[in-house]
């Protein structure tokens, strides 16, 4: 940030974080950048009038805000707070009439369509645009759907939610940029669920998101219409979000590759996030040369905007390291993740007998144990919903406290949403809101914060396990995609579909580890996927063995 800040104070033109595309937004005119090339206030900071950015607080207003801190205030001493506070509001308005630094918005784009559901028969689709990026690159010839909780510049994005809808954002997220930048064609925003809160495919206000191998059943979460759009052929790749299952679930039931990268791996700067401290934003593709190819493009620092970075990342050509055998690699099979309350027989003996066939091609296996892979999934709920609650809805979106983007215009778009629709938000959503509120007011955070702290056990096991294996491989989720609810489905029924299947997934939301699914074959006509987990920050292993794997399937199905 503290780069953007100086080229957008210190250069004669407005610097590329504040240019936007003229094809998209017409001639813009930043006056506050002087002749000589210095930064210059708008020359209206004066005692000329202008309508203030910030409501002085009324003496009731006040007195509601201490009665709910329990303060007790006389009504003498809330007037002398107010005499300071219009003081400090004249500082807002100085900041209300600033132009402030944005993400670039490199190449020329028209706002798209909302498509027609005969050209949209998995509902996968919220919004068709057909964006060109550089003409050469590594993404050349490759084209993209995008999740819509990823803002893309001058194309509505709703975020599967009512919340949001009407906004337009007017910066594109970095790995957009990157996307086009390496050559890559954006054909438009996926369909997500309700602000990505759901690891099912019926809660999003632009309704449900069809399997592309049984219409009338569901096609997983939230990351649901990026990966419906690769499974059908519309795209080759997608780029969703995950945060306990949302690129590995939907990609499972799919039957597509869908790869959560290691926390920190791939810049979230400008995408709507739900826990600061478990996005991810990764690859989804047919293939895994084409979900390591997106990676090399995507990944990598993003000169400070998104704190979640390391600053010290290396990108190595992934591509280049896979191969068809993996002589050495030694696999784990991990027992916590198989025979679970929901767990589908044949899904556990398909994920099994695929992980083994990887002797023939120079593997060696075996079945181990981590108990801290249970103990995960108590920690998630403490973890994600209160923080989901305090980040998404408290914080619209944003939060505070740390350097980096914060995406302004979101912020503004998800607190008027609030205000105004927060009624029309799906129950999932409702009782996210209720319960992590509830769990602030009554306990003050503390279990949120001891979760934390146990979540650096839990990681530390797994590190240690690494020590011993490359991977680990279980089932990604432990049954096959159910049918979509009909009409009249009750909340505990929806609840029962939404947030049941994230027992393999979660856990490395929250250790941090890379995660990749890949499509092991069919059961009743619906895809099983295998889910291989890796040591931090070596997604090239991860991808060697899933790689290696696929051209066993393939080779072994007449392919």
């Amino acid at each position: 940030m503290q780069r953007l800040w100086k080229r957008s104070l210190s250069l004669k033109s407005p610097p590329k974080c504040l240019r936007t595309s003229t094809a998209l937004f017409g001639s813009q005119n930043f006056s506050s950048t002087s002749q000589s090339g210095q930064y210059e206030p708008p020359k209206d900071i004066d005692d000329t009038y202008r309508a203030p950015a910030v409501r002085i607080p009324t003496l009731n207003k006040l007195r509601g805000i201490a009665n709910k801190y329990g303060l007790d205030a006389t009504t003498d001493e809330l007037l002398q707070y107010r005499d300071f506070m219009a003081s400090a509001c004249k500082s807002f308005d100085v900041v209300d009439s600033l132009p402030e630094p944005l993400l670039p918005v490199k190449y020329p784009r028209t706002p798209g369509y909302r498509p027609r559901p005969e050209e949209n028969k998995l509902n996968a689709w919220y919004w068709r645009c057909d964006i060109k990026g550089a003409d050469t690159g590594k993404l050349a010839g490759k084209t993209f759907s995008i999740k819509d909780n990823i803002p893309v510049a001058g194309v509505p994005m709703m975020d599967g939610s009512y919340i949001l809808q009407g906004y337009v954002p007017e910066f594109d997220a970095t790995v957009i940029s990157r996307i086009l930048d390496a050559g890559g064609r954006i054909m438009g925003k996926s369909s997500t669920e309700d602000l990505c809160f759901s690891g099912n495919s019926f809660v999003s206000a632009t309704g449900a998101v069809r399997n592309p191998f049984k219409n009338d059943h569901c096609a997983g979460g939230s990351s649901s219409g990026s990966c419906a759009s690769v499974a059908s052929g519309e795209v080759d790749i997608s780029i969703g979000c995950d945060q306990a299952c949302s690129i590995r679930l939907p990609a499972s039931w799919c039957g597509v590759v869908g790869l959560k990268p290691t926390f920190g791996l791939v810049p979230y700067t400008g995408i709507v996030p739900l826990e600061f401290t478990i996005d991810c934003a990764g690859p989804i593709a047919r293939n895994v040369r084409d979900a390591a190819l997106a990676l090399e493009v995507i990944a990598g620092y993003d000169d400070g905007l998104d704190p979640r970075q390391p600053v010290d990342l290396k990108v190595p050509e992934y591509t280049k390291m896979l191969t068809t055998t993996i002589p050495g690699i030694k696999i784990g099979i991990l027992k916590e993740g198989f025979g679970l309350a929901k767990s589908d027989a044949e899904v556990d003996a398909m994920v099994q007998d695929s992980a083994f066939k990887m002797v023939d091609i120079g593997a060696t296996i075996e079945e181990i144990s981590v108990p801290a892979h249970r103990i995960a999934n108590k920690l998630f709920p403490a973890i994600d919903f209160e923080g989901c609650a305090d980040l998404v809805m408290k914080g619209c979106g944003a939060g505070s406290q740390y350097n980096g983007f914060y995406p302004s215009s979101i912020v503004n778009a998800l607190h008027r949403g609030y205000r105004t629709r927060i009624n029309d938000m799906s129950h999932v959503l409702k009782t996210i809101l209720l319960f992590g509120d509830y769990m602030k007011h009554e306990y003050g955070g503390y279990f949120y914060a001891k979760a934390q702290n146990i979540r650096m056990d839990v990681t530390e096991e797994f590190d240690k396990t690494f020590e011993h294996y490359d991977v680990l491989v279980m089932p990604t989720v432990p049954a096959k995609a159910p049918k979509l609810p009909k009409e009249g489905v009750s909340i505990r029924e929806m609840f029962d579909v939404a947030l049941n299947m994230i027992d393999n997934t979660a856990p490395y939301n929250l250790t941090g580890h890379p995660a990749i699914t890949v499509n092991t074959g069919f059961s009743d006509g619906l895809p099983v996927g295998m889910m291989i987990v890796g040591r931090k920050f070596e997604e090239s292993t991860l991808l060697k063995v899933a790689h290696a794997f696929e051209q066993l399937r393939d080779e072994q199905n007449g392919h």
